[in-house]
Protein backbone atom coordinates (compact mmCIF):
# COMPACT_ATOMS: atom_id res chain seq x y z
CA UNK A 1 0.00 0.00 0.00
CA UNK A 2 1.33 3.44 -1.34
CA UNK A 3 0.11 5.60 1.59
CA UNK A 4 -0.92 5.25 5.14
CA UNK A 5 -4.17 4.70 5.87
CA UNK A 6 -4.53 3.48 9.64
CA UNK A 7 -5.27 5.39 12.79
CA UNK A 8 -3.82 8.67 12.16
CA UNK A 9 -3.70 9.56 16.15
CA UNK A 10 -1.64 6.49 16.75
CA UNK A 11 0.96 8.19 14.19
CA UNK A 12 0.85 11.54 16.02
CA UNK A 13 1.10 10.14 19.69
CA UNK A 14 3.38 7.91 18.50
CA UNK A 15 6.30 10.34 17.12
CA UNK A 16 5.33 13.07 19.29
CA UNK A 17 4.26 15.66 16.52
CA UNK A 18 1.17 16.43 15.09
CA UNK A 19 1.57 15.44 11.54
CA UNK A 20 -2.00 14.51 10.92
CA UNK A 21 -4.48 17.46 11.33
CA UNK A 22 -7.71 15.87 11.73
CA UNK A 23 -9.99 16.30 14.91
CA UNK A 24 -9.46 13.24 16.46
CA UNK A 25 -5.60 12.81 15.47
CA UNK A 26 -5.05 16.41 17.23
CA UNK A 27 -6.74 15.34 19.97
CA UNK A 28 -4.63 12.31 20.02
CA UNK A 29 -1.78 14.23 21.55
CA UNK A 30 -3.85 16.00 24.29
CA UNK A 31 -4.57 12.63 25.88
CA UNK A 32 -1.73 11.11 27.21
CA UNK A 33 1.89 11.60 27.23
CA UNK A 34 2.83 7.77 27.58
CA UNK A 35 1.53 5.35 24.58
CA UNK A 36 -1.16 3.26 26.36
CA UNK A 37 0.19 0.29 28.46
CA UNK A 38 0.25 -1.11 32.42
CA UNK A 39 4.02 -1.50 31.94
CA UNK A 40 5.82 1.28 30.46
CA UNK A 41 9.92 1.74 29.92
CA UNK A 42 11.58 4.15 29.08
CA UNK A 43 14.47 3.76 26.97
CA UNK A 44 17.10 6.06 24.44
CA UNK A 45 16.84 5.46 20.77
CA UNK A 46 19.59 4.25 19.06
CA UNK A 47 20.85 6.64 16.47
CA UNK A 48 19.22 4.10 14.20
CA UNK A 49 15.56 4.51 15.88
CA UNK A 50 15.89 8.57 15.83
CA UNK A 51 17.26 8.27 12.17
CA UNK A 52 13.70 6.24 10.97
CA UNK A 53 11.74 8.71 13.46
CA UNK A 54 13.27 12.11 11.52
CA UNK A 55 12.19 9.73 8.05
CA UNK A 56 8.82 8.84 9.08
CA UNK A 57 8.37 12.20 9.73
CA UNK A 58 8.28 13.74 6.37
CA UNK A 59 6.81 10.36 5.09
CA UNK A 60 3.63 10.61 6.97
CA UNK A 61 3.44 14.62 6.83
CA UNK A 62 3.95 14.92 3.32
CA UNK A 63 1.42 12.11 2.39
CA UNK A 64 4.44 10.55 -0.02
CA UNK A 65 5.66 6.70 0.00
CA UNK A 66 9.08 5.21 0.69
CA UNK A 67 9.52 5.15 -3.50
CA UNK A 68 9.21 8.56 -3.82
CA UNK A 69 10.97 9.64 -0.99
CA UNK A 70 13.74 7.66 -2.60
CA UNK A 71 13.58 9.14 -5.80
CA UNK A 72 13.37 12.49 -3.95
CA UNK A 73 16.18 11.50 -2.20
CA UNK A 74 18.14 10.51 -5.06
CA UNK A 75 17.74 13.79 -6.82
CA UNK A 76 18.59 15.88 -4.08
CA UNK A 77 21.68 14.08 -3.27
CA UNK A 78 22.58 15.21 -7.09
CA UNK A 79 21.73 18.87 -6.22
CA UNK A 80 24.05 21.24 -5.28
CA UNK A 81 23.62 22.77 -1.68
CA UNK A 82 22.20 20.62 1.42
CA UNK A 83 21.06 17.42 0.53
CA UNK A 84 18.70 17.42 3.59
CA UNK A 85 17.32 21.06 2.87
CA UNK A 86 16.97 20.21 -0.85
CA UNK A 87 14.64 16.98 -0.04
CA UNK A 88 12.16 19.23 1.77
CA UNK A 89 12.09 21.83 -0.20
CA UNK A 90 11.07 19.31 -2.93
CA UNK A 91 8.18 17.93 -1.08
CA UNK A 92 7.13 21.44 -0.04
CA UNK A 93 6.68 22.38 -3.74
CA UNK A 94 4.37 19.75 -4.43
CA UNK A 95 1.16 21.09 -5.60
CA UNK A 96 -0.96 19.31 -3.22
CA UNK A 97 1.05 20.69 0.16
CA UNK A 98 0.89 24.47 -1.91
CA UNK A 99 -2.94 24.00 -1.84
CA UNK A 100 -2.95 23.19 1.97
CA UNK A 101 -0.16 25.69 2.83
CA UNK A 102 -2.54 28.19 0.90
CA UNK A 103 -5.85 27.31 2.82
CA UNK A 104 -7.92 25.66 0.38
CA UNK A 105 -7.82 22.51 2.18
CA UNK A 106 -8.11 21.98 5.73
CA UNK A 107 -5.47 18.87 5.73
CA UNK A 108 -3.05 17.55 3.41
CA UNK A 109 -4.91 14.31 2.49
CA UNK A 110 -8.08 16.62 1.68
CA UNK A 111 -5.61 18.49 -0.59
CA UNK A 112 -4.31 15.72 -2.21
CA UNK A 113 -7.84 14.07 -3.01
CA UNK A 114 -8.87 17.42 -4.48
CA UNK A 115 -5.88 17.28 -6.82
CA UNK A 116 -6.44 13.45 -7.45
CA UNK A 117 -9.74 14.80 -8.43
CA UNK A 118 -8.66 17.04 -10.89
CA UNK A 119 -10.06 19.94 -8.92
CA UNK A 120 -7.23 22.38 -10.50
CA UNK A 121 -5.47 23.39 -13.08
CA UNK A 122 -1.59 24.44 -13.68
CA UNK A 123 -1.13 27.25 -16.23
CA UNK A 124 -4.70 26.54 -17.56
CA UNK A 125 -3.81 22.46 -18.11
CA UNK A 126 -5.86 20.10 -16.00
CA UNK A 127 -3.01 18.31 -13.40
CA UNK A 128 -3.99 15.35 -11.09
CA UNK A 129 -1.14 14.65 -9.94
CA UNK A 130 -0.24 15.31 -6.35
CA UNK A 131 3.29 15.16 -6.49
CA UNK A 132 3.37 18.10 -9.18
CA UNK A 133 6.37 19.91 -8.14
CA UNK A 134 5.71 23.55 -8.63
CA UNK A 135 7.59 26.52 -10.37
CA UNK A 136 8.11 29.99 -10.16
CA UNK A 137 5.57 31.71 -12.81
CA UNK A 138 3.00 28.83 -12.72
CA UNK A 139 -0.45 29.88 -12.27
CA UNK A 140 -2.84 27.72 -9.94
CA UNK A 141 -6.26 27.81 -10.27
CA UNK A 142 -9.88 26.16 -9.14
CA UNK A 143 -11.74 24.47 -11.79
CA UNK A 144 -15.19 23.51 -12.61
CA UNK A 145 -18.19 24.54 -11.34
CA UNK A 146 -18.98 27.52 -8.83
CA UNK A 147 -20.35 25.53 -6.11
CA UNK A 148 -16.26 23.87 -6.45
CA UNK A 149 -15.43 27.07 -6.16
CA UNK A 150 -17.38 28.05 -3.13
CA UNK A 151 -16.44 24.70 -1.73
CA UNK A 152 -12.90 25.69 -1.62
CA UNK A 153 -13.44 29.01 -0.28
CA UNK A 154 -15.21 27.66 2.60
CA UNK A 155 -12.45 25.58 3.28
CA UNK A 156 -10.11 28.55 2.96
CA UNK A 157 -12.42 30.74 5.95
CA UNK A 158 -12.39 27.23 8.42
CA UNK A 159 -8.59 27.14 7.59
CA UNK A 160 -5.37 27.94 9.81
CA UNK A 161 -3.10 29.01 7.73
CA UNK A 162 -1.22 32.22 6.78
CA UNK A 163 -0.36 31.69 3.21
CA UNK A 164 2.93 31.52 1.89
CA UNK A 165 5.49 34.28 1.25
CA UNK A 166 6.52 32.37 -1.97
CA UNK A 167 2.95 32.04 -3.53
CA UNK A 168 0.21 34.92 -4.31
CA UNK A 169 -3.31 33.61 -3.70
CA UNK A 170 -5.83 35.75 -5.09
CA UNK A 171 -9.49 35.10 -3.64
CA UNK A 172 -11.67 36.91 -5.71
CA UNK A 173 -10.63 34.15 -8.69
CA UNK A 174 -9.56 31.58 -6.47
CA UNK A 175 -6.00 31.65 -8.20
CA UNK A 176 -2.62 30.46 -6.75
CA UNK A 177 0.69 32.72 -8.25
CA UNK A 178 3.76 30.65 -7.39
CA UNK A 179 6.48 33.89 -7.11
CA UNK A 180 9.44 32.39 -5.89
CA UNK A 181 11.09 29.11 -5.03
CA UNK A 182 10.39 28.33 -1.58
CA UNK A 183 13.67 28.48 1.47
CA UNK A 184 15.05 26.79 4.03
CA UNK A 185 12.33 29.12 5.94
CA UNK A 186 9.91 28.55 4.33
CA UNK A 187 10.07 24.26 5.45
CA UNK A 188 6.63 24.08 7.74
CA UNK A 189 8.26 20.76 9.15
CA UNK A 190 10.45 20.68 11.90
CA UNK A 191 12.99 17.93 11.11
CA UNK A 192 16.62 17.73 11.03
CA UNK A 193 17.68 17.22 7.61
CA UNK A 194 21.26 16.17 8.17
CA UNK A 195 20.05 12.79 10.36
CA UNK A 196 17.16 12.05 7.63
CA UNK A 197 20.38 11.78 4.67
CA UNK A 198 22.63 9.91 7.46
CA UNK A 199 19.97 7.65 7.85
CA UNK A 200 19.11 7.04 3.88
CA UNK A 201 22.55 7.04 2.80
CA UNK A 202 23.20 3.74 4.67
Amino acid sequence: MARYTGPKGRINRRIGVMLYEDNGAVKALDKRKNPPGMHLRSRRPSNYGMGLREKQKIKYYYGVSEKQLRRYFDIAKHSKGNTGESLLLMCERRLDNVVRRVGLAKTRPQARQGVAHGHFTVNGRKVDVPSFQVRPGDVITVRGSEALRNYYRGNLVNSSTQGLEWAGFDSDTMTITIQSKPGASDISLAVDGNVVVEFMSR
